[in-house]
């Protein structure tokens, strides 16, 4: 394969790059808004951790609490309210449309208003759903929780896992073994609840990393908030996970620019706020998101299924558009990585799996156990950039939003507090 003629996108000028989140196609990573995530100190593997030590639970020697450093208000009882897709950048910028939220979010940590506080956290990588649920669930960064991806090779099988839809002969607790941060909860007196769609309650993702919580199934959105606010009534310190994820439906489908996703994010900031005015004494709400989201223009899209260098010593192609994770055939691994890096010069960072996981793309280290899931090749898209595949991942590739790579429009995620 050395021999294979390895050529570059044709070329794109910064201005086009900066029409997407704002980095420059030359950019070093860590500069102009394309930057690793805050594993330890602001990512989303610390946010249950740290509303923990606010209920009187301390976090386990093999976890970073934060809760000194964002002075969360010791509480009795808690809700944590997740919205798919709702990333910080977003906030702002339809501050118009979600006035609750960008008032919550612009307060910052240097000054407690009326309302409550906000702060900005970094998903892990890749910025995906299955991958910061996890996070949260376990309280543990990508490469200690093994959900590395939208989706990845299960090793020795050849084949691929959507960890949204599972594998029903991959065990989901011996894919994801750690103790969740629902289970260390529960042990310590705490009552946990989960509430979320029905269709959720014994998919493999919820067995994998939110045991150890009450399922409490319930539709529409609204009743789900009701149901929240009822088991915050615990008599006992009470934790409440309350999942919505119509908004990162609606901006997949229709992008973040429609009018269609401005009117869901106004749906969220009503919900929010009448959770706020409602909560119990001695008792705060958390609300977070696990990624934020951003348009891919078709001009954009590079297509693995119709591009002879990107399918040459390709074996799988996994994760998704904006990350993935690139299983080569054995013995192909150096010419696969030499072949992307240049296909993909100034649109992506490249990496082998050994220099992703020593960068820290998946936190300070990656469980033995759980490296041969990494792709040989990892790829973080830049800019609006996207590598599709239009015959393998036929609904992925008609999406308009995306997400998964460690730009600022992504990886940028709320965590705004208000308090009973």
């Amino acid at each position: 394969m050395s021999s294979l003629r390895r050529s570059r996108l044709p070329p794109s000028n910064s201005a086009q790059l900066d029409a997407g989140s704002g980095v420059d196609a030359g950019a070093a990573d860590g500069e102009a808004g394309f930057d690793y995530p805050a594993y330890g100190s602001g990512a989303l593997c610390d946010v249950l951790p740290a509303i923990g030590a606010a209920l009187g639970v301390s976090a386990s020697a093999s976890m970073t609490t934060t809760a000194d450093l964002w002075e969360l208000h010791p509480v009795r009882r808690a809700c944590l309210f997740l919205v798919d897709g709702m990333g910080s950048e977003l906030i702002l910028k339809n501050a118009d449309a979600a006035p609750y939220l960008a008032a919550l979010l612009q307060n910052g940590p240097q000054g407690i208003g009326p309302q409550g506080i906000g702060r900005t956290l970094t998903a892990g990588f890749p910025s995906t759903t299955s991958t910061s649920l996890s996070s949260i669930g376990t309280g543990l960064p990508p490469g200690a929780h093994g959900m590395l991806g939208y989706k990845l090779m299960v090793p020795g099988t050849g084949k691929l896992m959507n960890f949204l839809k599972w594998d029903q002969d991959v065990d989901p607790l011996q894919w994801q073994p750690q103790e969740t941060m629902f289970e260390r909860l529960r042990r310590a007196g705490v009552a946990v609840t989960h509430v979320s769609s029905p269709r959720f309650a014994e998919s493999g993702l919820t067995r994998s990393v939110f045991r150890g919580a009450r399922f409490c199934g319930a539709e529409p959105p609204d009743v789900r908030a009701e149901r929240a606010l009822q088991a915050l009534e615990e008599p006992d310190p009470a934790l409440v996970y309350l999942y919505y994820s119509d908004l990162d439906f609606v901006g997949h489908a229709t992008g973040v620019g429609s009018q269609a996703w401005r009117d869901q994010l106004g749906y969220v900031d009503a919900l929010v706020q009448w959770l706020a005015e409602r909560l119990p004494q001695d008792s705060s709400l958390y609300v977070i998101a696990d990624h934020g989201m951003l348009d891919v223009p078709v001009e954009h899209r590079i297509d693995a299924d119709t591009d002879w260098e990107l399918r040459a010593g390709v074996a799988l192609l996994g994760g998704e558009a904006r990350a993935r994770h690139v299983y080569a055939h054995s013995g192909a691994e150096r010419d696969v990585l030499a072949i992307w890096s240049e296909r993909l010069d100034g649109v992506a960072a490249v990496r082998s799996r050994e220099d992703a996981i020593a960068e820290g793309w998946f936190g300070s280290g990656v469980d033995p156990s759980m490296r041969d899931r990494i792709g040989d090749v990892v790829v973080a898209m830049r800019g609006d950039w996207a590598v599709v595949a239009s015959e393998r991942e036929v609904v992925e590739t008609r999406l308009i939003g995306m997400h998964g790579s460690m730009t600022a429009a992504e990886r940028l995620v709320p965590l705004l507090e208000v308090r009973g």
